[in-house]
Order: C-alpha cells, then sequence, then structure tokens
C-alpha cells in the first residue's frame, strides 16, 4: 500500500472514529435517556390515570364513608366531646361489667381541621368481661381508634385481670371557607 493510501485511510479511520465518539456521546446517549426518562413518566401517569379510575368507581363508597366519619365525629368543642366519650365509657363498662378504674384524656389539635382526643383507659376485670369491654368499643358508631391494648394479670391465678388502652377519637373543625 502507497504511503499517500495509507494517510488516507488513516485519516477516514480518524474522523470515522470522532464522528463515533461524538455520536455516541452527544447523540445516542442523551435521546437514550430521554427516551427512558420520557417512557418512566409515561408509566407513572399511566398509573395515575389507573389510581384515578378506581376512585371514581368507588367514588358514592368513598363519599358514603366521608359522609359517616362526619356525622359520627366528636364534637368540635372539647367539653362536649370529652363528655361523650366519658359517657360512651360508661355505658360500655356497664354492658360489659368491666369496672373502670382510669380515663386520662389529651386533646391534640396538629391540624388546623381536625382535633385527636387521646384517652388512656385502666380497666379491670375477669376475661369475659374485659373481651366483652372491647367487643363494645369496636362495635360502636363512636369514632374512637385502638392504639394499643396492654392485658396484665391482678392476681396470682389469672381471674382478675386489668386492662390498658391507648384510644384515639376524631373530632372534625367547622371549615373555614365557604
Amino acid at each position: 500500500m502507497k504511503i499517500k493510501n495509507r494517510q488516507q485511510m488513516l485519516m477516514v479511520l480518524t474522523i470515522a472514529a470522532v464522528g463515533l465518539y461524538v455520536g455516541v456521546d452527544f447523540v445516542y446517549t442523551p435521546l437514550s435517556d430521554w427516551w427512558g426518562t420520557r417512557a418512566t413518566e409515561i408509566r407513572e401517569l399511566r398509573q395515575k390515570v389507573s389510581d384515578g379510575n378506581q376512585l371514581i368507581k368507588r367514588d358514592s363508597g368513598i363519599r358514603n364513608h366521608w359522609s359517616d366519619m362526619q356525622s359520627n365525629a366528636l364534637p368540635a368543642n372539647t367539653s362536649l366531646a370529652e363528655q361523650q366519650v366519658l359517657k360512651s365509657f360508661d355505658v360500655w363498662s356497664r354492658a360489659s361489667g368491666a369496672e373502670l378504674t382510669g380515663i386520662m384524656p389529651n386533646w391534640k389539635n396538629d391540624a388546623t381541621n381536625y382535633m385527636t382526643l387521646d384517652c388512656r383507659v385502666e380497666a379491670g376485670g375477669t376475661l369475659g368481661t374485659l373481651t366483652r369491654f372491647l367487643y363494645e368499643i369496636e362495635n360502636s358508631p363512636t369514632p374512637l381508634r385502638l392504639d394499643s391494648v396492654e392485658l396484665g394479670a391482678h392476681d396470682s391465678t389469672g381471674q382478675t385481670l386489668t386492662l390498658g388502652l391507648e384510644i384515639n377519637g376524631l373530632a372534625l373543625l367547622p371549615s373555614t371557607t365557604p
């Protein structure tokens, strides 16, 4: 091969290598990244549309549940709400035969549209009465949620038990928007 032909071939190979490098680094890689980002966005948007369609299908059930929550919520007045909860505990303890030994209510106002009433409740009785007491709480329309339940023996035979409950109640505040 002649030197002139070799130089031309090396020039063509060098230009081709530079062109390939520029093509890969400045054209292919950015387009590939853009395409991958676009595919991810499309996947996320399709999932959001699917979730939205599921919400639309469950619209009446969600609205009914929210309506029930609003109608059964504790009053916004803290005194009335505590009175309602204490009255409910009294009714449940009488219905079950459990003996209430302590109720410690504590209000938390962490948001602008609701407050929570955190109660620590102590009760005593037999396993049957305490089970019935828990059943009465769970089946009540009062907006209470059991956060924790502690059960301990009060005597050496385990006939008398103590029950410690952490309960939260929901009070919805009136909306400030018209």
